[in-house]
């Protein structure tokens, strides 16, 4: 299973059901990180993603998207094969 880290916020609910779904994908732990506690981490996701938006994800290093393309990968098939690492 491939590392996910989420830039995200406590109240967001695209966060929360981006996690929801990776959660029923088998993803035991997120390295969650949460830009309304460290406000500074939003200027540096913002720096390597050019989005201001949470939440952010990555997968095994790789910028998937927010929400709506953690959704999209999945609807195409994309996301299984990515947690799994091919």
């Amino acid at each position: 299973m491939q590392i996910v880290k989420m830039y995200s916020t406590g109240t967001c609910p695209y966060c929360i059901r981006a996690k929801q779904i990776l959660k029923s994908k088998g993803v035991a732990e997120i390295e969650e990180i949460r830009v309304d506690l460290d406000p500074s981490q939003r200027n540096v996701m913002s720096e390597i993603t050019g989005r201001r938006t949470v939440p952010q994800i990555f997968i095994g290093g790789k910028h998937v998207g927010g929400h709506d393309d953690l959704v999209a990968l999945d609807a195409r098939g994309g996301l299984d094969p990515m947690l799994a690492g091919r």
